[in-house]
């Protein structure tokens, strides 16, 4: 009886000790972690982030400057300027893409697996895989930032913290989405059927292409029931806030002020982090016995 009485509250502390969870901070950090030093060692795969929308960008902007020159001698020469926004948009929506594809490379190599069968909450894989990702193509993004001057865009110092903030919230929201679409995917083709049928005609539909009055009725709709639509007009007013006045962005804005469209952003954010959640536990959770 001794014996029992002396080994029942080691073994009950063997127990605790084996079933305690990590919390959520550690676990995401290390996920978070694990996005940055993956990305960045692969060097060509940073190179392609960035010198795709850079080549789109000077071959749109000199392709399709002529269609900003009617009535506005000054439009022309700055059609660079409008679509710097909707590039540095393209250069997130890249990152995000390649970052939570991933996501259907750690499931196929057993990752991802060895993290659900360990005792790290949904949530944390969640929150971890999210917040590496948006990191990737925020960082991307700003880089991208520092072309402004080479696009005739010189913003204000309040106007460089506000597209920060902006490409913040566009990346999390983006990578959000993106790994709601590839959580449950195991094929990288299947990805990329999804991808070219949902997150590229979400981006071409921003007004980051094209302006909404060159567009008909009823594809102007679809733009203005865009969210991302939202997050490029804010980015282009903080890039630029007298563009409405000099005729650069007057057909293409949501006609809705900038804190509408931060709203707006921050609330597609919210939402995308929502579905992404939910796909996860509705995809792991295990059958009643």
């Amino acid at each position: 009886m001794a014996t029992i009485a002396t080994t029942t509250p080691h073994r009950t502390t063997q127990h605790a000790v084996r079933t305690a969870k990590p919390g959520l901070l550690i676990p995401s950090f290390s996920l978070w972690q694990r996005e940055i030093v993956r990305f960045y060692r692969q060097r060509a795969r940073v190179i392609g982030v960035i010198a795709s929308p850079l080549l789109f960008w000077v071959a749109f902007g000199a392709g399709f400057s002529h269609s900003f020159s009617s009535g506005n001698a000054g439009a022309s020469a700055h059609a660079f300027g409008y679509f710097f926004p909707g590039s540095i948009v393209m250069i997130v929506l890249f990152t995000a893409i390649f970052s939570m594809m991933s996501l259907i490379q750690d499931r196929n190599e057993g990752f991802l697996l060895t993290v659900l069968a360990s005792p790290v909450s949904r949530s944390a894989i969640v929150l971890g895989k999210v917040l590496g990702g948006a990191t990737l193509a925020a960082i991307q993004g700003l880089i991208f930032l520092l072309f402004s001057p080479l696009a005739g865009v010189h913003p204000s110092l309040a106007g460089v913290l506000l597209a920060a903030a902006v490409i913040l919230l566009i990346s999390f929201e983006i990578t959000a989405l993106g790994f709601t679409i590839a959580w449950p995917m195991d094929s990288t083709q299947a990805f990329h059927a999804i991808v070219n049928l949902i997150l590229l005609p979400l981006w071409l539909l921003s007004g980051a292409l094209f302006p909404a009055d060159k567009a008909s009725g009823w594809l102007r709709d679809i733009m203005l029931l865009n969210p991302l639509t939202y997050g490029v007009a804010a980015l282009r007013g903080a890039l630029d806030p007298d563009s409405l006045r000099n005729g650069l962005d007057a057909a293409a804005h949501t006609d809705h002020a900038l804190p509408f469209n931060l709203a707006v952003t921050l609330g597609f954010c919210f939402a995308t982090f929502a579905t992404s959640w939910a796909v996860v536990n509705r995809h792991t959770r295990k059958p009643a016995a």
